[in-house]
């Protein structure tokens, strides 16, 4: 059968990735970083990257919401060998308050264990100086003035964030779609339509994803192209449908990582409320969504195989020709990383951007990559009985 002829969706010339860290015959053309929204969390998304660049795993495609969107302006801005020690630049700096002296236990040395208490009492301190101070290169209150428009309605301004970005990414390399593809989300404030990014059909600039993490009502919209954005974690906080679903299909490895967990406790009081709350809100039912493309593939499948056994001579007929574009044998491996909470977080974990906090999320981030790539076999090409399969280093199950 004809099958890339007859269904362009599913045909790509692409030759495969080139990394020493795959199994040598592996055929994937794409391996994807997908990054979640999710605040001060985000430092764990740096650790995985730092991960993935110690086992010379440069993604080709990397896609954000939110904080992933600015961690991936990073990435994308910068050449391979650079990439962590910018990201971790951008952390340091964006975890400094810019006026008080740093809390005490940010000095203290990472290994010195706190009692949960103390340590949940020290990260809403830490809390509350990133509402009262903002954070140093990201945002700063707003005097209380009305508002001008609507890029001004909001309790902080992000312009420091601007000057942050355009200092620690080169947009030029990063609008090199040749190298990466890059892929943000935001919401159209007006329409209320969800809008994606991508330098393959635009020039990406520090507004688009600044607008990518503009969260009402503390940031303001953020104007491109006279229409305004607000954070697209308000519609989905994961971009990972859009990747999987995008056309041509190809054979893909795609790294998952974010930064709330759809499954928990049930809470005990009010606090663990908020926190379970936040939890369930944003973590955009992941598993879900890669429930729902396993089976979709899995049929995609069977379809082509079914379609093997039709004759030759009924192969030009409409509806063949239509099943044909419904077919595919594109093969998808979903790495999925999680960020697992802390003792003595709160729900303003997203907001607590103290240097200890980040230091503690990047470690974390690099663990359970590391954990992840000691099971090399994680790697390998799904089979054509299994065309969609996902690993979980926290559920240590295989999908």
């Amino acid at each position: 059968m004809a099958k890339d002829k007859l269904n362009p969706a599913c045909h790509a010339d692409a030759a495969p990735y080139s990394s020493p860290a795959l199994p040598p015959d592996h055929r994937y053309q794409v391996v994807a970083l997908v990054l979640q929204g999710g605040g001060a969390l985000g430092a764990y998304q740096a650790g995985v990257y730092q991960g993935l660049a110690e086992a010379d795993l440069h993604p080709n495609w990397v896609a954000g919401i939110s904080i992933g969107a600015l961690n991936a302006a990073i990435i994308a801005g910068n050449p391979p060998r650079q990439r962590a020690e910018r990201l971790e630049q951008f952390w340091r700096t964006i975890s400094r308050q810019p006026l008080l002296p740093p809390t005490p236990h940010n000095l203290l040395d990472d290994a010195q264990a706190l009692p949960p208490p103390l340590q949940g009492w020290l990260n809403g301190l830490e809390a509350w100086r990133a509402l009262i101070e903002g954070q140093n290169g990201f945002f700063q209150p707003r005097p209380p003035l009305p508002p001008r428009d609507g890029g001004t309605a909001s309790f902080y301004d992000t312009s420091p964030l601007k000057d942050t970005l355009e200092r620690l990414a080169d947009f030029d390399r990063l609008n090199d779609s040749g190298e990466m593809r890059v892929s943000v989300g935001a919401v159209n404030v007006k329409s209320g339509n969800f809008a994606y990014f991508d330098n393959t059909r635009q020039r990406l600039r520090a507004e688009h994803f600044m607008a990518s993490g503009a969260l009402p009502p503390g940031f303001p919209a953020v104007e491109i192209d006279g229409d305004y954005y607000w954070d697209g974690g308000m519609v989905s906080n994961t971009p990972l449908q859009p990747v999987l679903s995008e056309r041509p299909r190809k054979h893909s490895l795609v790294f998952q990582v974010d930064l709330w967990s759809a499954r928990g406790e049930l809470p005990s009081d009010l606090s663990l409320v908020a926190l379970r709350q936040k939890d369930i809100q944003f973590s955009s039912r992941t598993r879900m969504i890669t429930d729902y493309m396993r089976d979709s593939q899995q049929y995609r499948q069977l379809l082509r195989e079914v379609m093997e056994l039709v004759p030759e001579a009924a192969r030009g007929s409409p509806a063949y020709r239509h099943a044909a574009g419904q077919a595919c044998d594109r093969l998808f491996n979903v790495i999925h990383l999680i960020y697992q909470d802390k003792p003595g977080e709160g729900h303003y974990k997203d907001y607590q951007f103290g240097a200890r906090a980040m230091r503690e999320h990047w470690a974390s981030g690099l663990a359970d990559i590391r954990a992840t790539l000691a099971h090399p076999e994680w790697l390998s090409m799904p089979s054509p009985e299994r065309p969609f399969v996902t690993h979980d280093v926290h559920s240590r199950a295989s999908r």
